[in-house]
């Protein structure tokens, strides 16, 4: 009889509820136990977990692995897979091992090619994946001359962090004098390029921004599985054009991206972002991570995390091919439960009268133990 498998994930975010339930329904039927840890005691991944931790603040990379060495120690995890202080984590992976942990990441080197932006568009430009145009600014005089040239081609201009995850500081630049119209609807994207570079000249710290064209849709991500041996197991495009979602095994978009798993050592779980330059896919964004999305291939047939956790064990499931795509789709919100939580210690004032606290229940995130405090209606 096959032994349990012990996984963790930390502080990731709150779709992988959906990559922890692939994990339990594995088509192996192996017994999986989910540790998660998070620094938000409402985050719907320990409520989702077997067993959950709160995170400690302030640690320094150095000091988070120390945190994460001994959480794998203690807890007996088989897998790991980090996401918050990724690029310390992976420098440590004999380390783990040593403790019997194996990790689901990439290596140290892809790891920090594809933490910065730029880096990433130079490096994979070397190995024929296109790109789009970009320039790196980091003052006002940058950020103008960028957008003009850019302009000058017909394209409109945006910018986004050049480090950072998802669409975090991402910005479509406007020249449309600030008016009643940008208070209509919901804030969008779209900021003046005047209040821009005002900002920047007032700005007492630096930037470090990429400036780019707004590509188009479709948006196409591709979701990876390569081996440590670089060779690639698993490779669907998930594709996205307004509400509707569908998928793809077209070489335009399969190819680069298996360019950049397998030469970059993008081992396990990654996703590789195309969108359109007019009329050719250019490489919008890598995560050295699984995608938030990645529970979508269950609609092909596919079960991704579970793949990736026999990888990481030396039990190498071989080429995973989707039996067959699955039909479009959009994506809709729907409610998790979350563990039950205190409210804060908590004082009632009357007129000339400050009655005492009445101490909050002890409650144990690991266990989910203890009475939730209940406010006044």
């Amino acid at each position: 009889m096959l032994s349990r498998v012990r996984v963790w994930l930390n502080r990731t975010y709150a779709e992988n509820v959906f990559f922890m339930d692939q994990l339990r329904r594995n088509p192996s039927d192996r017994a999986v136990e989910i540790h998660a840890t998070h620094g938000d005691a409402d985050s719907p991944v320990l409520a989702a977990a077997d067993t959950a931790d709160l995170e400690p603040e302030g640690l320094s990379p150095a000091a988070y692995v120390e945190y994460a060495l001994d959480q794998c120690a203690r807890r007996g995890i088989d897998v790991f897979v980090p996401r918050l202080h990724q690029t310390a984590i992976v420098a440590h992976r004999a380390e783990f091992a040593a403790v019997g942990t194996a990790l689901l990441a990439p290596t140290p080197e892809a790891v920090a090619v594809f933490e910065d932006k730029a880096t990433a568009y130079e490096a994979v430009r070397s190995v024929g994946v296109p790109v789009p145009p970009w320039w790196r600014v980091r003052t006002a005089d940058e950020l103008v001359a960028a957008v003009e040239e850019l302009e000058a081609a017909g394209h409109r201009a945006c910018f986004k962090p050049a480090a950072g995850a998802g669409g975090v500081g991402f910005r479509m630049i406007t020249r449309a004098p600030f008016s009643l119209m940008h208070l209509n609807g919901f804030p969008g994207p779209y900021v003046q390029l005047d209040l821009v570079v005002e900002a920047l000249e007032r700005a007492e710290e630096t930037v470090d921004w990429l400036v780019m064209p707004r590509l188009e849709q479709p948006e196409v991500s591709v979701d990876c599985l390569t081996g440590p041996d670089n060779r690639l197991r698993l490779s669907v495009g998930r594709t996205k054009n307004g509400r509707r979602r569908g998928f793809t095994l077209h070489e335009q978009w399969l190819e680069p991206a298996r360019l950049i798993a397998e030469g970059f050592g993008l081992h396990y779980l990654s996703n590789i972002q195309f969108r359109m330059l007019g009329d050719r896919p250019v490489l919008l964004d890598v995560n050295t991570r699984p995608a938030g999305g990645l529970h979508q291939l269950s609609l092909c047939g596919v079960n991704a995390p579970w793949a990736a956790v026999q990888l990481a064990l030396g039990e190498d499931p071989g080429a995973v091919e989707p039996p067959f795509l699955g039909q479009d789709y959009t994506v809709v919100s729907g409610p998790r439960p979350l563990r039950p939580v205190t409210l804060p210690q908590q004082r009632v004032e009357e007129p000339d009268v400050l009655l005492p606290a009445v101490p909050a229940p002890a409650h144990d995130v690991t266990t989910g133990a203890g009475t939730p405090a209940t406010a006044p209606a």
